[in-house]
Formats: C-alpha cells, sequence, structure tokens
C-alpha cells in the first residue's frame, strides 16, 4: 500500500513542478513515508532523520517531512524528538503534500496534518503519471480497517473502511492495461471487506461482484490479491475467486497462530476450526490454491504448547509462503494492556523454529509441481541464470523459462510444462513455438507514461 501511496505522492509533485532527485542531501524536499505495523521500522525512519540534522544545519531551507501512518501514530511527538522536522502529514493527508509543503516554504515553521480527513484520500480519475510502468501495477481497492485485532495500529492511523466504486477500479485498471500492464495487484487492509461501506440500491458490491466484473477487463491476465481476513471470505466471495479466469491461485489470508487462546486475545474473530473450515472451502473449489500467513510469535501469554499449536497449523495447512514475526508492543493498541511475558529469546527461538519449518514445507510443495502444466508470467532476466526469464506460476511458484536470445519480455503469459526443480526455482518449457510467443507478446501494449492530468 505504501508503494502505491508513494506513487501517488510522485505524481501530484511531479504536477506541481518537482523533480525527483535520488540524493537526499541534493534535494529541497526529503520526505519520509512510513510504516507503523512493527517498531523496527519507525526506528529505521527516526535513525534516518537523524542522519539529516547536518544537512538541515547547512541548509536550513531544506524540507524535511514525514508522512503515512508513523506520523499519525506519533504526531506532535515527531517534533519534539526531531525538531529539524518542518512536516508531519497523516496517511489520509497525503495528496495536499505539494501544498503543505509550500505551506512551509511560506514561512510556517511546522505543519502537522494528521486524523482524519474532509476528502478522500483517492480521486475518481487516478493520475498515472507517477507510475514508473512496468507490467506489473497495483490498485488499491479500499482504505482502513474496521476490525480491532488487539495487536494492531492499523485502524488507529489508517481509519475504518473506505472503499472506491466499481466504475472508478474498473477505469483505473482498463488505463493501466491499455498501457501495457498485464497484471495488477488489488490492494487493501482487509480486501475481503471491500464493499461494506457501500450500498448500490439495498445491495452492497462486494469483492466477489468486482472479481466478476473485472473478468471483461481486455488484456488484463493476472489479478493478485492482498490481503484478505478470514472472517470476511465467504462463499460468495470464494465461488468469484474460483470462476474468474485472472485470479492468481496465490493467497494471502493470516492465520497468526494455532492457538485459540492466543487467537481470542489478538482478538482475531476466529478459531482454528473456522479458519479450516473457510479453507476447505477455498480448497474444495481450488485445488491447486497455494496460501499464504502471517504469524506473530512469543503474544502476551504465549505458551509452549500454543506455540506446539502453531507449529501443527504450519504443517497441516501446508503454506506455501509464511512471514513470521517476534511480537512488539505497539503503543496505543490493547495487546499493550497484557504483559508481554515471552522472553525475547525464547521470541527469537520461536521466529527461527517456524521459519525453518516453512522453508521444509515450501520444498515439499514446490517440487511436488514437477510435471504439472501451467502458466508463467515473465518477471526478469536474473544474472545468475544467464539465458533465462524468472517469473512467478499462476499458483505462485517462481519457475525459470530459456529464452538465450532475449526475444520475450516481461508480462507474456505462457503456457508452460513443469520439467524440473533446482532447489529454488523450477525450471520450465514453452508449451507454444517462439513464433507463437512473439505474436502474442506484439499484442501487448508497450508501456507508455500518461501524461498529468494537469496538461491533459
Amino acid at each position: 500500500m505504501n508503494s502505491y501511496d508513494g506513487e501517488l505522492i510522485r505524481g501530484s509533485f511531479a504536477q506541481a513542478g518537482y523533480r525527483e532527485e535520488t540524493n537526499p542531501e541534493a534535494a529541497d524536499v526529503v520526505l519520509f513515508h512510513t510504516c507503523s505495523v512493527r517498531e523496527h521500522a519507525e526506528e529505521r525512519v527516526h535513525s534516518l532523520l537523524g542522519a539529516l540534522k547536518k544537512t538541515k544545519r547547512e541548509r536550513p531551507d531544506v524540507v524535511l517531512g514525514v508522512v503515512g501512518c508513523m506520523a499519525d501514530r506519533e504526531s506532535e511527538e515527531l517534533f519534539e524528538r526531531e525538531p529539524h522536522v518542518d512536516l508531519v502529514c497523516g496517511s489520509r493527508h497525503f495528496p495536499k503534500l505539494p501544498d503543505l509543503v509550500n505551506q512551509v516554504i511560506a514561512g510556517d515553521r511546522r505543519v502537522l496534518v494528521v486524523g482524519e480527513s474532509s476528502r478522500a484520500v483517492d480521486s475518481p480519475v487516478r493520475d498515472l503519471s507517477g507510475y514508473l510502468g512496468g507490467h506489473s501495477a497495483q490498485v488499491a481497492i479500499m482504505r482502513g480497517c474496521d476490525l480491532n485485532c488487539s495487536f494492531c495500529i492499523v485502524p488507529s492511523v489508517r481509519g475504518r473502511v473506505e472503499s472506491r466504486p466499481i466504475p472508478e477500479i474498473l477505469d483505473e485498471c482498463r488505463r493501466l492495461v491499455d498501457r501495457g500492464s498485464t497484471e495488477i495487484s488489488l490492494l487493501g487492509q482487509t480486501i475481503d471487506s471491500y464493499g461494506v461501506d457501500l450500498s448500490e440500491g439495498g445491495a452492497k458490491p462486494q469483492l466477489a461482484r468486482l472479481m466478476d466484473e473485472l473478468a471483461a477487463v481486455e488484456g488484463l491476465k493476472r489479478i493478485r490479491l492482498i490481503t484478505l481476513h478470514p472472517a470476511y471470505c465467504n462463499d460468495e466471495l470464494i465461488s468469484a475467486l474460483a470462476r474468474s479466469p485472472q485470479f492468481m491461485r496465490f493467497l494471502p489470508i493470516p492465520l497468526q497462530s494455532g492457538s485459540d487462546s492466543v487467537l481470542k486475545r489478538m482478538k482475531r474473530g476466529y478459531s482454528v476450526d473456522s479458519y479450516r473450515k473457510r479453507i476447505h472451502a477455498l480448497k474444495e473449489k481450488m485445488p491447486d490454491l497455494e496460501l499464504v500467513s502471517d504469524w506473530i510469535v512469543g503474544f502476551p501469554g504465549e505458551t509452549d504448547e500454543d506455540f506446539e499449536a502453531s507449529v501443527a497449523a504450519m504443517k497441516e495447512f501446508g503454506f506455501l509462503q509464511s512471514y513470521v514475526f517476534q511480537y512488539s508492543p505497539r503503543p496505543g493498541t490493547p495487546s499493550t494492556q497484557l504483559s508481554d511475558n515471552v522472553p525475547s529469546h525464547l521470541k527469537g527461538e520461536r521466529n527461527r523454529i517456524l521459519l525453518d519449518l516453512q522453508s521444509q514445507i515450501a520444498r515439499e510443495r514446490t517440487s511436488a509441481q514437477v510435471g504439472k502444466d501451467g502458466t508463467l508470467m515473465l518477471e526478469l532476466r536474473p544474472e545468475k541464470n544467464p539465458g533465462c526469464w524468472r517469473g512467478k506460476l499462476q499458483t505462485g511458484h517462481s519457475a525459470l523459462l530459456q529464452d538465450p536470445d532475449g526475444l520475450l519480455r516481461p508480462g507474456l503469459s505462457v503456457p508452460v510444462h513443469i520439467q524440473d526443480w533446482k532447489g529454488k526455482e523450477l525450471l520450465v518449457r514453452s508449451k507454444l513455438e517462439l513464433s507463437e510467443l512473439l505474436r502474442i507478446q506484439a499484442e501487448i501494449p508497450k508501456w507508455s507514461p500518461e501524461p498529468s492530468i494537469l496538461e491533459v
């Protein structure tokens, strides 16, 4: 989501006449676009801000700003800890950034804008001038979260669910495809809650309907979803995903813990058994579906038995990929009222055990793909594998396809047969002749930047 918002920020400054500068010490405006989900991310920002104190002393006119979730969470405290910062802008106000920077330049010593905003973050028609191009694009379909997980800072810094109307999303996707994108990641804090705040004639336009309407976008070959919550993953959505010709069978649907008592303290709103039923329903409709999970180890009160339940759950559900985090209390979240009673060394040990187990499961699941057919979307030509393209199969597995002359290009979908496993990537061969691949490739528009809305 921050990557996507960065594109919007880049576009807004381009419209205002700014030129991007890669060296912060030479820039007139330096903005830190932040995340507050983990403490480490915030501390890194403070460290980077500290490194610019000398620049600010030598060039007092440089505007230093902190944007995003960290700005919302720390607010005025940022000015106290980093007195050389000029601008603190929350995640719901970044479309105003060029104007806010102008306020600083005009003489306002410190500008603080956080919390709720009177206008939506996303405009009805997205300015694509900040998008750098390529076959893979991102589109935010909703923002915020209505859940109250006890460990999560997102609802307080991002706000409650704010969904975009389907016509706006379709328009943005079509414009991206018209300019060469073949893969789009749909983004949302809890993306399957899309539409709970909308109403059209008494009916809510949920994610299932959006997936059905996206099926008609010609040239859009692949859709990724980031990220789901088990509580919103209903039968209607599962059926829509199964019939979607574009849906990538690689689904982030975090479990967080394999212990019901921990899930209850996390206020996740489901048990392991109810999660199991959702996964069963998904796999019944899509047997080739691969799953991705997040995990928190060392949550307050997590016993050895609780952790062993997480180990058992990781084995049972066979996730292809997992992100494992050691619990750290986030100020302002309900979990800070619980005693953080799991020693740090034990958190680290549990973290390592889950990561090692996930690596083993991933190897088993990937090697089992040999002999199957699939569709590979080309992404890049890796330096370590000259003469090849690396890409992702429809199930999320990474694979290599030979193309010694480099005639193909990113974004091309290639029907393949999986021949072997190299220990990390699968090795595949095309089921189509090169001439046919080149013909299909010629039909994909080459990326061309869109003029800014002001130029239009």
